[in-house]
């Protein structure tokens, strides 16, 4: 092997390292999970508003804790787009190196 062919491999290497965790699946998932419990928490409060005639502490407690899930669940949602972004650059920077080295190409792994 050749100092370019190593120095590529250890690219590629730490890419597929560095691509292993995806962390916008993470943020994305925290976005799933807080937008469902903001929309349960949200329509208890609103039931809690509707049906009392004099509105109760715990329905203004409820709406603001719906509201600040909400927007937790937006600032999860932009960080996950932008590290997704970032994920797929890395990612075409990987299947770049993988083309550059040969990895796909059956016909170059076998012996000669």
């Amino acid at each position: 092997m050749s100092a370019d062919t190593q120095e590529l491999r250890t690219q590629l290497d730490q890419l597929q390292e560095s691509l292993s965790v995806r962390q916008s699946t993470t943020h994305f998932a925290h976005t799933g999970v807080s937008t469902i419990a903001a929309l349960l928490i949200g329509g208890a409060s609103g039931k809690l508003f509707h049906d009392s005639l004099r509105t109760p502490l715990l329905a203004w407690g409820a709406a603001v804790l719906s509201l600040a899930l909400l927007v937790y669940a937006f600032r999860h949602y932009r960080l996950g787009r932008k590290v997704l972004v970032e994920e797929l650059k890395g990612y075409e920077t990987m299947m770049a190196l993988r083309r550059q080295l040969k990895l796909d190409d059956p016909s170059a792994l076998l012996p000669r």
